[in-house]
């Protein structure tokens, strides 16, 4: 066990308004060289799942009026749950992560990744470059793998960048270590604001420290809903609400969906807004991963929010940041490495671009959302004040790059730790395990994640 405070963690602790001295009670097992890369992708890992830990601690000690438990986090268990989707089966079957069109790509002067994971991202990206959509819309793309090379070598890669994204696509060009695209990583890990005016509810005593809380969780795709599945876990009634028409891939849902209830909501529809304004108004959390400004239309802007609903914790997460050209730009983990340099830090030679040993970027803000939450909580118990946070991948990157301090391997074995295995409406899961460490943090959620979409629009109480 380490002794003295984690420079890392105490950084990632601050961000989130947390008190450095209560770092003193975070210790970490060791287990060897998990996640190995360039770039301190373990201590970033640690980190971030040890803020999360304290800040549930913190939390369950303001609720009870008790003394603050110990918090100590297994580096094995960080490792194997920040590639949870590849560790997860579902009645033996395996899910493959990346689409055949989802990865690195020759261009004229150098490299473009892409994602078309979503059939209908893969489709804009072969529209954009006159490539063939083929096939039916199950088709994953394998066929297109040739004309694209081809179309892609003759174009260079800002081209196919700014191209692709005019289509609705997503790829970007991948930034290399001295490239002026890398100066994008300027943005801070964290933005808290406080509301002017108190007036949120007083959490009573519990076993879990957000038990009892309600949580609206607008999020996809690993970050945000890793971050509420995260808040399910210590005992948050979570309800995940998406749009009919916007189809969610079933192995991320069942990775990320554990702990939490899974309903379809049109807000554009009168009756169905009026069941989301009924929700949010019992609310005590919302967590959106929408692109910033995208509900705004809908009078659910984040600072609106706030300032209407007494007491409420928003917590936003975007791919690109807040400011900038590219803050409303769709976005992932895969995308951000590319366009930040990391992917020229991680090259495996020969010129290609290489990546982390996991989409750290995705988890390991997913879990500092968690842990923002959790404080923005505690803070609330205090003062009754809502908060506004926001979180960036792009944020988490820079981070990475700049401010995450290599620190040395500790003991144990190398490795993962053991995987559960859990019932589901859809088959027998195998799955990791939360790396949430704190005495008394519970080894698994309540439930594993329902159907997607299947779930009535109410609390489970009241």
């Amino acid at each position: 066990m380490t002794s003295e405070p984690d420079v890392t963690t105490v950084r990632a602790w601050r961000a989130i308004g947390g008190d450095a001295d209560l770092t003193t009670e975070v210790s970490y097992q060791g287990a060897g060289e998990v996640l190995p890369a360039v770039l301190p992708v373990r201590e970033l890992a640690r980190a971030t799942v040890g803020a999360c830990s304290l800040a549930a601690a913190e939390l369950k000690a303001s609720r009870e009026g008790g003394a603050l438990p110990r918090v100590r986090v297994d580096e094995a268990a960080v490792a194997t749950a920040f590639v949870s989707e590849r560790h997860l089966s579902v009645d033996g079957r395996r899910p493959t992560p990346f689409a055949p069109l989802s990865g690195f790509w020759r261009t004229a002067d150098g490299w473009v990744r892409t994602h078309a994971n979503y059939p209908h991202h893969r489709a804009r990206l072969l529209t954009a470059l006159g490539v063939g959509t083929g096939g039916t819309p199950d088709d994953t793309g394998a066929s297109s793998v040739g004309p694209l090379t081809e179309a892609l070598a003759g174009l260079t890669a800002s081209e196919v960048q700014e191209r692709v994204y005019a289509a609705g696509g997503l790829a970007v060009a991948v930034a290399t270590r001295h490239d002026e695209r890398s100066l994008m990583c300027g943005h801070p890990l964290t933005e808290i604001a406080v509301a002017a005016e108190g007036g949120g509810r007083r959490l009573p005593p519990a076993s879990l420290p957000a038990s009892g809380v309600r949580v609206l969780d607008l999020t996809r795709v690993i970050a945000g809903p890793v971050a509420t599945r995260t808040l399910a876990l210590l005992g948050a009634d979570v309800l995940r609400v998406d749009p009919p028409g916007l189809l969610e891939d079933t192995d991320g849902h069942i990775d990320t969906g554990s702990g939490k209830r899974s309903t379809l909501l049109d807000l554009n529809s009168p009756e169905d807004r009026s069941t989301f304004d009924g929700l949010l108004d019992s609310a005590d959390v919302v967590v959106i991963g929408y692109r910033p400004g995208s509900l705004d239309r809908l009078g659910l802007a984040a600072e609106e929010l706030v300032d209407r609903h007494p007491g409420l914790v928003v917590a936003q997460l975007s791919a690109w940041g807040w400011s900038g050209p590219w803050a409303t730009r769709r976005g992932f983990d895969s995308l951000v490495q590319a366009a930040c340099g990391i992917a020229a830090v991680e090259s495996t030679g020969g010129g290609r671009p290489g990546v982390l040993p996991a989409q750290a970027l995705d988890h390991g803000t997913g879990y500092l959302m968690a842990a923002g939450v959790l404080r923005a909580l505690t803070e609330r118990q205090r003062d009754g004040r809502g908060r506004l946070l926001r979180f960036s991948l792009v944020g988490t990157a820079d981070w990475l790059l700049h401010d995450v301090t290599a620190e040395p391997v500790g003991g144990g074995l190398h490795g993962s730790v053991g995987l559960i295995v859990t019932p589901s409406p859809y088959g027998l899961l195998r799955h990791a395990p939360p790396p949430i460490g704190y005495e008394g943090a519970p080894t698994d959620w309540a439930a594993p994640a329902t159907r997607w979409g299947t779930d009535r629009p109410v609390w489970v109480e009241g």
